[in-house]
C-alpha cells in the first residue's frame, strides 16, 4: 500500500524536512507538535497546561485533516524538558481523551526546538 502525506492549514506548518503526518496502512503518524498558536504563529509559553492544550489542538487539527480524531489515537510520545511536568500533562490528557487514554511513552530531554517545554507526537488509526 502507498502512503499519503497529510497537511492541515489549521496546524503549524512544518519548519523542517518532515510532514505534519503520514497516513499508511490504516495508521496516521503525526510528527511531533509544539505549542504554536496557529492563529498568531507564536509559541505559547504561558504554562505547561496551556502549552499542552495547544499541542493537543494541533494534533487534533492534523488528525481531522486525515479523516480521524483524538479518540482514534493509539499511542503518544511525550517529550518534556522537566519530567515533573508529567502530572500536568496527565491532567490535560484526561480532559482531552474521553474515549480511553492511548498508550504512551514519556521521556525527559535536555532541550527541545525553540526552547519549548513539551513536544508530543501521535499514532492514530483511521
Amino acid at each position: 500500500m502507498g502512503k499519503e502525506i497529510i497537511l492541515s492549514a489549521t496546524a503549524p506548518a512544518p519548519q523542517g524536512a518532515y510532514s505534519q503526518a503520514v497516513k499508511a496502512n490504516g495508521f496516521i503518524f503525526v510528527s511531533g507538535q509544539i505549542p504554536v498558536d496557529v492563529s498568531t504563529g507564536m509559541i505559547v509559553t504561558e504554562g505547561i497546561h496551556k502549552e499542552t492544550r495547544i499541542v493537543i489542538d494541533n494534533i487534533e487539527a492534523i488528525l481531522t485533516a486525515a479523516g480521524s480524531g483524538l479518540n482514534n489515537v493509539v499511542k503518544l510520545g511525550v517529550f518534556l524538558t522537566k519530567i515533573d511536568d508529567i502530572k500536568f500533562i496527565n491532567e490535560v490528557l484526561k480532559e482531552r481523551f474521553t474515549d480511553g487514554l492511548p498508550a504512551r511513552t514519556t521521556v525527559q530531554v535536555s532541550r527541545l526546538p525553540k526552547d519549548i517545554n513539551v513536544e508530543i507526537d501521535a499514532v492514530a488509526v483511521e
